[in-house]
């Protein structure tokens, strides 16, 4: 996609400029409540504004009015005119919009099929998308060949699975203080995550030779040659027979690295380095994490999510409010990269 735009345009939409470098974005949270509907709405607004053909859909419900868990009010999402979106039949049904009915999915869900629509007159709507990654890419696929400019996807229930880079080209990272109320923990929370996101990716030509690898356990030679350990998963590290470092300090991991792990790996010494396919895959404790990288090794991904901004809401479910100016300069102080509170963008 190649959309051009007067540098006025941009003067009063922070990052939106980068998000029309790409073909489709996610936005995830860190916790529920954390703005990531605020900030879908605002994306949403900026892209109608510049005439970008817009599709969204959902992992989860998103768009409720009220909270299931904290039963606090929500906002709703809010479409225009000509953008697609795709939803379960029992929300669609629902929907406060004029649309047009453009496909229904064959396969059903707990709500019905699915079903994808376009406005035709603006109004709110409930999303509830694709249940698997996989079938996430299939729908991202066909609202780009509806002609979509890009995909949005808003990720309910905190699901970071979806910000892969095997889903989507970018990603947005809600923070709040839903994470936590004391700014100093939620400073520390969203620097491990976001040092997560933003680990060091390895050689393309090593990416390519290892992406193709669907399970297990695998050690990299001096000739980045790999080798099977006959390690099915990280929970039966512990029953393997032989050295797993026989073969050299580089590991890759084809599904999730846990705690165990980087801790059987920390007791063996420094020079380590654990390859991941990516970020979504890392299911750590910042101790663990730390712990690792301060007995001298490395942790790498195969590729790495392009994040395009962090947002903050500084209000948590509970009624506490952080006061947003100085938790977004604090938040970017940590970091070394801007953090929007996009509720304030405006004012």
């Amino acid at each position: 996609m190649t959309l051009f735009f007067s540098n006025f345009a941009f003067s009063n939409m922070p990052f939106v400029n980068d998000i029309l470098k790409h073909r489709s974005l996610s936005i995830v949270g860190l916790e529920k409540n954390t703005g990531k509907t605020v900030c879908l709405n605002y994306i949403l607004h900026r892209l109608n504004e510049l005439g970008v053909s817009v599709g969204v859909t959902s992992i989860g419900v998103d768009g409720e009015q009220v909270d299931a868990v904290f039963a606090t009010a929500k906002p709703e999402i809010v479409l225009y005119e000509g953008t697609r979106f795709i939803t379960s039949e029992q929300h669609y049904m629902k929907r406060q919009v004029v649309s047009v009915l453009e496909h229904v999915d064959s396969r059903r869900t707990s709500l019905g099929p699915l079903v994808t629509a376009r406005v035709l007159v603006p109004g709110k709507v409930l999303l509830s998308g694709a249940a698997t990654t996989a079938a996430l890419r299939e729908q991202m696929q066909m609202l780009d060949s509806m002609g979509c400019n890009i995909s949005i996807v808003d990720g309910a229930l905190s699901r970071l699975s979806l910000a892969s880079p095997t889903v989507t080209e970018a990603m947005i990272l809600a923070t709040g203080a839903a994470v936590s109320a004391n700014v100093k923990q939620l400073i520390a929370k969203t620097r491990f995550q976001y040092n997560l996101i933003c680990l060091d990716e390895v050689a393309p030509s090593l990416r390519d030779n290892l992406s193709t690898i669907e399970s297990g356990i695998w050690a990299l030679d001096d000739e980045n040659q790999a080798h099977d350990l006959g390690i099915a998963s990280v929970f039966l590290i512990d029953r393997s027979e032989g050295d797993i470092l026989r073969f050299g300090k580089r590991l890759f991991v084809a599904g999730a690295v846990s705690d165990r792990l980087l801790k059987t790996l920390s007791a063996k010494g420094g020079g380590i380095t654990l390859i991941a396919r990516d970020f979504t895959k890392l299911f750590l404790t910042p101790e663990t994490y730390n712990a690792y990288v301060r007995a001298g090794n490395r942790l790498m991904v195969l590729q790495r999510s392009k994040l395009i901004a962090i947002t903050l809401n500084p209000t948590s479910p509970q009624g506490f409010l952080l006061d947003s100016k100085s938790t977004c300069a604090a938040l970017s102080d940590a970091l070394q990269t801007p953090v929007y509170d996009v509720k304030k963008i405006e004012q």
